[in-house]
């Protein structure tokens, strides 16, 4: 089984416009939560989300491409040209686009495209609907414009899994560049999930906070919807080396796991289970991570659950973990959320840096780990896990381990 390295990495969130504007925000503590700008919400309970504000699109794309591109396709491409870029690898006249996959998780896909032609339909009576509706809103519209504009033309399709949509997918594009099947794979998750629809859905499931989000904290109020991207360039060690990349971090194992029980509450074994399989698959021992990016979604059920399911893997060592979320500034990006909180993850290792769970006011003694409250913690980090724990009980872990 070969090593398997991430070579490049590109982000676009409520935290800024590239990865670097994202993590530097993470580690300063900056929350990208906020009123909704960027639809009305007098329909709506729930006035506040991680939007990406200041955004263009006509900036990045030109009239032509953008027709046929759905706000989370624009968001994948972004995060796409910023992390291949770092790379260096140049796909299309070199011919490694035939060793590359592309593999792209959401949870949602098009949902711009969907309430927009919706709206049209109905409420309009407009019996005519935009002719380039399905390539928009298609779930793996974002993996297929990636493959387009860079030639990518090894295996590529998307991983639909709700919330651990993009720890799939990267799970998936990593075991490709292990076994051989791929050289490379550019992988990671999108979501442009604020629409009215939507907010409306998730404020029936009673989930979602109407002030801000505070993981693990006695106060949390539940979910703040978030969007955006991240994609991540992985890479054969060996190639990477011969040709002196830069070297991000060991992309070192994963573990996935389904709880086969309750369709939205989440299971202490079954996210055991996936955080077991993490270590396993790395090759790790439950001592020599030093930090893992929560789920932590701020609800009252997945944080305590996500507590104990860290205690029952790591035992005693549990006491001597950072664990933060992330979330609490960058909001849940569903189906991207896994691979923006990557970032945050690649961030510690690289630069010794955990960023911290922000807005945390007090404990909860059902949630007694060190979750690195408020203000970002220097401390050298050997290897992080990511969680990602979806509706359906579907739950997958990435482990990386520093370079």
């Amino acid at each position: 089984m070969r090593r398997v390295v991430v070579t490049g990495m590109g982000a676009i969130s409520a935290l800024g416009h590239d990865a670097r504007a994202t993590w530097t925000a993470m580690r300063e503590g900056r929350s990208g939560i906020g009123p909704i700008e960027n639809i009305a919400t007098d329909l709506t309970l729930v006035k506040i989300a991680a939007e990406v504000r200041g955004y263009d699109p006509s900036a990045h794309f030109d009239a032509k491409r953008l027709q046929f591109l759905d706000r989370v396709s624009q968001f994948a491409l972004i995060a796409a040209r910023e992390a291949i870029a770092q790379s260096g690898l140049e796909f299309r006249s070199s011919g490694l686009g035939e060793r590359a996959a592309c593999i792209v998780g959401t949870g949602i896909g098009g949902e711009n495209t969907h309430d927009e032609q919706a709206r049209r339909f109905y409420g309009d009576k407009n019996p005519r609907v935009h002719p380039l509706t399905i390539v928009r809103l298609m779930a793996n519209a974002p993996a297929c414009q990636i493959t387009m504009e860079y030639g990518l033309t090894g295996p590529a399709f998307a991983v639909v899994s709700a919330c651990a949509s993009a720890n799939h997918a990267m799970a998936l594009a990593f075991e490709m560049v292990r076994s051989g099947k791929a050289d490379f794979a550019v992988t990671g998750g999108s979501e442009a999930c604020i629409t009215v629809p939507t907010i409306k859905a998730w404020e029936a499931v009673r989930v979602t906070a109407d002030d801000t989000c505070r993981p693990f904290c006695k106060q949390r109020r539940g979910m703040v919807l978030g969007e955006g991207a991240g994609i991540f360039v992985l890479e054969e060690y060996e190639h990477a080396r011969r040709r002196g990349a830069p070297i991000l971090a060991e992309f070192a194992g994963a573990g996935m796991s389904a709880d086969a029980g309750d369709i939205v509450l989440p299971s202490e074994t079954g996210a055991a289970r996936a955080l077991a399989a993490a270590l396993g698959d790395a090759g790790l021992a439950p001592t020599e991570v030093d930090y893992i990016n929560a789920h932590g979604t701020g609800t009252p059920a997945n944080d305590p659950t996500e507590t104990r399911a860290i205690r029952r893997v790591f035992g005693a060592h549990a006491d001597a973990l950072a664990v933060s979320s992330t979330k609490s500034m960058h909001g849940h990006a569903l189906g991207a959320a896994g691979a923006i909180e990557l970032v945050a993850a690649i961030g510690a290792l690289r630069e010794g840096v955990i960023a911290p769970t922000a807005n945390f006011l007090d404990p909860d003694p059902d949630c007694d780990l060190d979750y690195v409250p408020n203000v970002a913690r220097e401390r050298p980090v050997r290897a992080a896990l990511s969680n990602s724990f979806a509706f359906g009980g579907l739950n997958a872990v990435i482990a990386l381990r520093r370079v």
